[in-house]
This record gives C-alpha cells, structure tokens and sequence, in this order.
C-alpha cells in the first residue's frame, strides 16, 4: 500500500501498478454510450496516452482501449490508488504550503468511498459529479499541490492540471474550470463525445471544486424546504404524523431522510439502488429499509396514526410508490402523503440519472448500455406515469414541488402533463422548491455556508459548532427585522442541534445556512480561535455552488427571477472572478451542476483560515462580496425585498497589511540558463521536441522562439500552455524555453504517441 508521500511524487510509472482492474463489492458508474467515430476513438486514447512516456505506452494502450469500449471512457482503473482515501489530518500532507495541504485533504474526501457515489470513476455524486476525469490527472495533480509555493497558482482545465504558474501570495492557489464549452456546443450529445474523448468533464457543484462534504452538505437546505413547505402548503409549524414521499438515496438526495427526522415527520424515500440504500442505513441517515411495497404502506399508515418520526426507505422504483398511493386513494379514499417531490438525478436521465418503472435496476442498467433508444423511450414513459400518478393525488390535499434536479424540465420534453396556462419559460404546473422557498431565503442573504476542520478532530468540529452559536446569537441580539430574525432562530436552532444528529459523513465539516453578517462573524471568530490555540489546525470555509451568488439556473437557483435574466449568466461568472482578485484560496467556475449541462453556470471557492491576520481580512473580503453580488441581483422587484441583511461594501476602508510574501525554497529555483526545465514527475522531457502530429514525427525539430514569441508566453503562459498540450510543436518548444526562464512555471507536457500504436490497441 502506497503511503501520502509516494501519493505526492507523481505518475507511478517504473514499475507501474498492477492493474486490478474495476473492484468488486464497490459501486459502479453505469456504461457510458457516447457514440464515438473510429476517428474519435483513436483521438480518445491518444489524449489518454499523452501522459504517459512511450516506454509504457505499449502496455498501457491496449488496457485504456479495452475501457474505452466496455466502459464508455478512459478512467485508468491501474492507477486507482491502493492507499485508502480519506480526509487525512492536514499536517500529514507532505506540502510546502497550508492551502496546497488543506486542498488535498478537500480532493480525497471527495473521493472516500464512504462520501464518493461511484469512487473507481471519481464520481462524488449526481451519477457523473467527476472530481477528475481519470487516475493520471488525480496523481498528476497531487504531486503538483505538494511542489506548490506561496507564489505559484495551480490552473485545472476540466480535470487536467495544466500546471503550476506564477502568480502572487494574494492570488488563488488554484483556478477551476469545469466543462468550459462553447455555447453552441453545450449540447448532452456533444458533452458524452467530448468527455470520452478526455477534453471536458461535468463536475456537478461541489465535486469538481473539490468542497463537497458528504449528504450533510445539503441536508440544512432539505431541512429548510421542507419545513417552510409544511408552514406555506399546510399551515403548519409541528409536521409530526405528516408524510413526507420523495426518490433518491444517493450523495445528495440522501439527505432527505436525515431531513425528515430532523423536522419531525415521516418521510418515505425511495430508491432503486439497493447498495446506495444501504449506505445511507448503515451510516445512520435512514432508520428503516423494506422491499416490499405492501410493507411499505402498512408501516407509513402505522407511523401516520401514531405521530411518529420516521425515515422509511422503500428499495424499489418510485413510480411504483406513487401510484400504489393513487391505488391506496381510490380504493379507500385515503390520501395517505401530504408533502411530495423528487430527486432522482433527472439532470442526467438517460445514463443512470431516472430509472423506468418497467425494468428491474440490472435490467435497466444491461439496456442502457445495449439499447440507449429503447432505454431512453423507456424513461420517457416512466416519467408520463410519474406526473400521472401525481397529478392525481395533487387533485386533493397533496403539495408538489420540484427539487430543482430537472424532474419537470425532462417530463415536460417527455410529453407529461406539466404545463401551466399563461406560464412564462421557467415555470410549470408545480413550481420549483426554488420559486415557492429557498428564492426568498436567497433573497435575503441566506445561504448553504460551510466549513471543515482541517484537524480531523471531532472535538474542533464541536468547537466551532460553539463559535457559529455564539456569533449568531450576537448578531440577533444586535437588532434585526423580524423576517430575517426567523431565519436566524431557525438557523441557531440548527446549529445547536446538528451534533446530535450525527451528520458527519468523510471530513469533520458543519453546514449552516447564514447571511453576510453571519458569514464574516463566525469566520472572524474561528480565525481568532485558530490564532490562540482553541482551533488545533486550519479551517476551510466554503459554500454550495447552490447559493445566493453562486449560480444561474433558470430551472433552479435563479428560477424566481422574472425580468428575463434567469438565463443570464453574469452573477455566477462575476463572482467567481470577484472571489479570486478578494482573496480566496482557490476558487471554481462550472457548466451544469443540478438541472444538468448545458442548464446551469455556477462556481464556488475555498478560503483557508490560519489565524493570521490577513486571513481574516480574505475572509471579510470575500464572504461580503460572495453574498452582496447575488443579494444586488436579486433585488429587482417583483422580489422581496434582500437588502435588508446585506451589509455596504466596504469601500475605502484600510486594511491591515497583507502578510510577507513567502519566498519558495532554494531547493525550488531553477538556474534560467543551461538546465532543462523543472518537469513533472509524470511528464519527463527525453529531448527539446519530442512530439509527434498525427504519423508525422517531429524528433530533430529545433524551433528557435523568437524573442516575441517568448514574451507573449511569459505574458500568456497558460494559453501556450494550453496549446502545447493540445499538439502544437511551436507551443511546446516555447513552454520549454519559458520554464527555464522562470522557475516558478511547472507545466504539464504531453508525450508523442505514433497513430500505429493507437490502431493496433484498438484493433485488439
């Protein structure tokens, strides 16, 4: 078993690993079909083999066919590490840097198998949430953290670390961009060529910005909805002996049963997966399990006639659910739910996202893969029966929403009854949780903030609990309007509870929703603690991409926007920029997350806290302008009415000076003249221009830069960079020649790969 230093060093590559291939007893991303060309195919295992020297590749390439075809993509199961992946305590990370530490600790929680929804296909959740989109990247990227200085910037192309630039101590240590397409080329068709063809990647929200923090990180705003659902739909504050029936068990959707315990009704939740429904019982999220759908009703009558509290998990589809209380409805005159929705993963309906009704999970997964037509006219047919069966039982007490995971979006394309006379293009018949709830707690600056205890340590995590209490507490003491005080008491009432609710999943980390005060008040209060000991390590503070700034979604986040903006995309863009130049530590910009590619922009960031004083002012930076941007966005009418907790900006005032910038080890400086660049472990340079273009070799090209040429790549880095990965033999020659100039540029370089070798792994 490898250990977090040999984790660090690079590609293992002499010897390479053994190939175990896809593990038993782990859960698996459904196969891919993206539908490549021959020429695609050979495209896509040549991008997968560019990492890797052409001593390997002869072993290599045959493999990363075979997982092309059966599989759908390339995701280098060889290089899977044997080391258990976890949150690790942020001091065993062999960094040079906090932030580069606390950033790997971020990454492998992401992928722990007990946090991670598909962790061999670096999937965290939402069925194709990539965190990288194969093994080389994760191993490359790694290695890159623990070289990383306080004057080095880490750039991530859709999973592919491009390489380490310099930058400053007041710069983000590392910039994401996930699934960057051009427009016209968003498309789903287009987005399953590109991603077996290893150039772009859907990293969900928290997934690819590496800040997810298990099922916990959504329950807070699961708990929300549904109590506001049962105070607008039902009139009512105590939801005890109220049914709660929804789908999904998975990395998201799985706080729906902790959810419904929390606020005291009985939720019914079903799912398809069994090993996904099981996770969330053994974890302690969902008290009871059944099979069985007579079962099923029987004990959701008993726990109705008895007021109790109860997480029921039904293993089955959920159509069969609903129209079983249709039945139930018709048969008896019993309308035994009041409150409904869904979170299946309908931002990906055809791949694993929605399961038909009329086949069996195994069934379904075996067609999805043979049949992709047929599957896909199955789903479609399902999701009629679904709004049927709902549509039926609305026609009585019963109040629908939808979770913002695209449910009605897909139906409505299905030909389901979902329509809404005189709607406008984002509503439908049932409106999103969205339009009804989480809108105006947006509106008014309250959010899914969230932090993790870099320590490891529970009692830090309790610790803080402590803090957030004591800041809200003070802040509500201060005098706020009554709409925002009601926020706040169901917030400090969270908060004080949440340990008993055993919520931690993967890293010691706390979700709370809070506004721009609340925000800058315990992030203040924990950089204190840290800086007299009462914290044993760092904290990182982030948030769900879900939040007031941090996204466009006109079928979600922003589908309570009604000037036409809703599919604009410049609060989403502005704030990933404004967190990067305000002090955030890394930062993420996305396409998709949520209703699904091609549907959504969104970003999130990280911010390191050490208990220094320029931590603290990152921190006031950021977190105010994280908020402001959305709350100003939002406070157009017809809304309510935001600004009422969003706090200035704050303009001119002076702040402390920013700390002395850290200066690399001597060990880190390259001489600028007669020395090969400073080269990735995974990526050895063997001569000046080794590359080769389609079966034409470039071995004995010396491309002298000129002098232009050269400074557009110190000026531009990145984008010659980029080039030189992409192919281009003048690219790649003038990175070289910019790296020994520069030490502080580490860039990733692509290796030859003939056309022979590519065809003759894909003819085997």
């Amino acid at each position: 078993m490898c250990s977090l230093q040999e984790l660090c060093s690079g590609l293992p590559l002499r010897p390479l690993p053994e190939n175990r291939g896809r593990r038993a007893g782990v859960p698996h991303a459904p196969v891919r079909t993206p539908g490549l060309s021959p020429a695609e195919e050979q495209l896509a295992l040549k991008n997968a083999l560019r990492y890797f020297p052409p001593d390997v590749q002869e072993v290599l390439a045959p493999e990363f066919a075979q997982e092309l075809r059966l599989y759908g993509h390339i995701y280098m199961y060889r290089f899977c590490p044997d080391l258990e992946m976890r949150a690790y305590p942020v001091e065993r990370y062999p960094c040079r840097t906090r932030a580069a530490a606390a950033i790997m600790l971020m990454i492998m929680n992401n992928l722990d198998p007990a946090v991670a929804q598909f962790p061999q296909e670096l999937v965290t959740y939402g069925g194709n949430g990539q965190v990288f989109s194969n093994w080389a990247q994760f191993w490359l990227t790694m290695s890159y953290l623990a070289q990383m200085t306080e004057e080095q910037t880490l750039v991530m192309y859709s999973g592919h670390p491009l390489g380490l630039f310099p930058s400053s101590p007041e710069a983000p240590r590392l910039v994401i961009t996930n699934g960057m397409v051009i427009p016209n080329y968003s498309s789903r068709t287009e987005y399953e060529k590109l991603f077996a063809m290893g150039v772009t990647m859907y990293g969900q929200m928290t997934a690819g910005s590496y800040c997810y923090i298990g099922p916990q990180g959504i329950v807070h705003g699961t708990v929300l909805t549904v109590l506001n659902a049962g105070r607008r739909y039902l009139g009512l504050q105590d939801l005890a002996g109220k049914v709660f029936v929804t789908s999904g068990l998975g990395g998201m959707s799985g706080a729906q049963a902790k959810a419904a315990v929390i606020v005291g009704c009985i939720g019914v939740i079903a799912e398809v997966d069994g090993a996904a429904l099981m996770k969330r019982h053994r974890q302690g999220w969902l008290m009871e399990v059944t099979d069985s759908l007579d079962r099923c009703i029987e004990r959701l009558r008993e726990a109705r006639k008895r007021k109790e509290v109860l997480s029921l998990g039904y293993h089955g589809n959920v159509v069969d659910l609903w129209e079983r209380l249709v039945h139930e409805l018709d048969t008896t005159g019993e309308l035994l739910v009041d409150l409904g929705s869904d979170q299946t993963s309908c931002h990906n309906p055809f791949n694993g996202g929605y399961y038909p009704v009329q086949l069996g999970f195994a069934e379904a997964q075996s067609l999805m893969a043979s049949d992709p037509t047929a599957f896909k006219s199955l789903v479609q047919e399902s999701l009629r029966r679904h709004v049927s069966a709902i549509n039926r039982l609305a026609r009585e007490h019963f109040f629908f929403w939808d979770y913002g995971n695209a449910f009605l979006l897909e139906a409505q394309r299905a030909g389901a009854d979902v329509g809404k006379p005189g709607a406008n293009r984002t509503e439908f018949r049932y409106p999103s949780y969205v339009q009804h709830i989480m809108g105006d707690i947006f509106s008014q600056g309250f959010g899914p903030f969230r932090w993790v205890c870099t320590s490891g340590d529970p009692q830090d995590l309790a610790v803080t609990d402590r803090l957030a209490t004591s800041a809200l507490e003070e802040i509500v003491a201060a005098g706020v309007t009554p709409a925002v005080k009601l926020q706040y008491v169901d917030n400090i009432r969270w908060i004080q509870e949440a340990a008993k609710h055993q919520l931690v999943v993967g890293s010691q980390a706390r979700i709370l929703y809070s506004d721009q005060k609340g925000r800058v008040a315990i992030a203040v209060a924990f950089n204190q603690a840290i800086a007299r000991g009462e914290l044993k390590a760092p904290v990182v503070l982030s948030r769900d991409h879900h939040d007031v700034s941090g996204t466009d979604s006109p079928f979600r986040e922003t589908s309570n926007i009604y000037d036409g903006s809703a599919f604009c995309a410049d609060m989403a863009v502005q704030n990933f920029v404004g967190d990067a130049f305000r002090g955030a530590t890394w930062i993420a910009l996305h396409n998709g997350g949520g209703v699904g590619w091609g549907e959504v922009i969104n970003g999130g960031f990280g911010l390191v806290l050490d208990g220094t004083e320029d931590a603290e002012q990152k921190a006031r930076r950021v977190l105010s302008w994280d908020v402001a941007n959305g709350v100003s966005d939002r406070q157009h009418p017809p809304r309510l009415s935001p600004v009422q907790t969003a706090d200035p900006p704050p303009s001119g005032k002076v702040c402390s000076p920013p700390a002395a910038a850290v200066s690399p080890p001597a060990t880190a400086r390259v001489a600028l003249h007669g020395r090969q660049p400073a080269l990735h472990p995974g990526c050895v340079l063997s001569s000046l221009c080794p590359w080769g273009l389609g079966s034409v070799p470039f071995p004995t090209l010396r491309l002298c830069a000129s002098e232009s040429t050269a400074a557009h790549a110190r000026v531009c880095p990145d984008a010659v960079a980029r080039r030189c990965w992409s192919g281009s033999p003048m690219a790649y020659e003038v990175i070289c020649q910019t790296m020994r100039e520069d030490s502080g540029m580490v860039v990733t370089l692509p290796h030859a790969v003939t056309d022979e070798r590519l065809l003759q792994a894909l003819r085997l």
